[in-house]
């Protein structure tokens, strides 16, 4: 049976790929520090056997050291790795208190680097796998008042390019999602009309659409796409920003 681990599994896009991959007959690590028994108790219900939860703060080494050892003792670890918990701030960056700039870091970034630190000499020693990272549109482009999530996820696009450089020689595959604006809780709901109208398909993505899209890379449907920061934006990265 095909395991991955999913961080940030618990809501909003990671719970949309906590699905995805289950309906796909994987069985899913879920890694959050925040746990919502109603969701993990419809899930075990649904899919006995398949479903585990590890209460895990991935911005911290022991924690994620702790992860990794309680993965040995539930499978025989994992093949395929989704880096998806992430925060948003905003404001501007002179403005920003230092605790905002090294809390987002911390979970968008150095938990890629954690979870890569723990598990990818596992990936290497099984022959390979799969590696999935949560950029987003705003790590190909800049956005008003949001300096640090920027950097956070412009960190990540490049960041999986170096990771997929680095370990395809151990049949490693790494690759992002860059979304636009999904109708999660980390978007504020006031903001979906302007959302949506500013996107050429004037909608917001819906989190089964970037879990799809996650699962498409996570399989052999994506055999050789390796690197690719793939943009799920409904066309709104392609404008040159004239008017119509």
């Amino acid at each position: 049976m095909n395991k991955v681990l999913i961080t940030g599994g618990m809501s909003g896009i990671g719970l949309a790929a906590t699905v995805e991959f289950l309906n796909k007959g994987w069985m899913v690590i879920i890694a959050d520090k925040n746990e919502d028994n109603d969701i993990l108790n419809e899930l075990k219900e649904s899919y006995e056997g398949n479903i585990f939860y590890v209460k895990t703060d991935v911005s911290k080494d022991s924690d994620v050291k702790d992860l990794h050892r309680k993965i040995q003792d539930l499978t025989d670890g994992v093949n395929c790795i989704v880096n998806n918990a992430g925060i948003i701030v905003h404001g501007l960056l002179h403005e920003a208190k230092e605790d905002e700039w090294d809390n987002l870091m911390n979970t968008d970034v150095k938990s890629i680097y954690l979870t890569a630190k723990y598990f990818i000499s596992d990936l290497i020693k099984e022959g390979g796998g799969t590696i999935i990272n949560t950029a987003s549109i705003s790590g190909l482009a800049g956005d008003y008042e949001m300096p640090i999530y920027n950097a956070a996820k412009g960190a990540i696009v490049n960041l999986t390019r170096a990771m997929a450089l680095d370990y395809a020689e151990f049949n490693i595959r790494t690759n992002s999602v860059c979304p636009a604006a999904v109708r999660t809780p980390m978007l504020n709901p006031d903001n979906i009309d302007k959302y949506a109208e500013a996107n050429p398909l004037k909608r917001i993505c819906e989190p089964k659409e970037v879990a799809k899209a996650i699962y498409f890379l996570a399989s052999e449907e994506s055999s050789y796409c390796n690197g690719v920061n793939l943009p799920i934006t409904g066309g709104l990265d392609i404008q040159t920003g004239q008017p119509k």
